[in-house]
């Protein structure tokens, strides 16, 4: 006489020491995935920041050197090359228009002022070509109209 083995109901799952219970690995794992979670949102939420790796160019130098100034404004104009600066600068400067500059260094704020007096002053034309390109509709001109104005700068 052979030993019946007990039926179960198929809703409940049979599990052996080699096959461990699917719910325990996931609570093993949920600190694990909340610490992940965790530190996905703290890099996303983090506020992103431009290289600070050319911070120490000489504005003033290139300002004063109509050939080196227009390098830079071929390069902006992708009329030219690009200096790994330029290039740098071209490939961030619609999204610092965007952001208000929110991801500039003080001196990069700082050089962005004086790049913008400077044009203004002395090359009107090259500020105005720059404008049609980065500004087309004028909205970061109307955006910033009241802040240069206020730093005396007459756009």
């Amino acid at each position: 006489a052979g030993r019946e083995t007990p039926r179960r109901s198929p809703s409940v799952p049979i599990y052996s020491r080699h096959s461990p219970d699917p719910r325990r690995r996931y609570r093993a794992m949920s600190p694990l995935c909340l610490v992940l979670l965790a530190a996905v949102a703290t890099a996303a939420a983090a506020p992103q920041k431009y290289t600070t790796k050319y911070d120490n160019i000489n504005l003033d130098q290139i300002l004063r050197n109509d050939r080196l100034l227009n390098n830079y404004f071929r390069c902006l104009m992708e009329q030219g090359s690009c200096t790994p600066d330029g290039d740098e600068l071209k490939r961030h400067i619609q999204d610092a228009l965007e952001t208000a500059c929110s991801k500039c260094s003080e001196k990069q704020r700082g050089g962005t002022e004086k790049v913008i007096r400077f044009l203004i002053k002395n090359k009107p034309k090259e500020f105005a070509d720059l404008e049609k390109k980065y500004d087309p509709r004028g909205i970061y001109r109307a955006k910033y109209q009241a802040e240069a104005q206020k730093k005396g700068i007459k756009v």
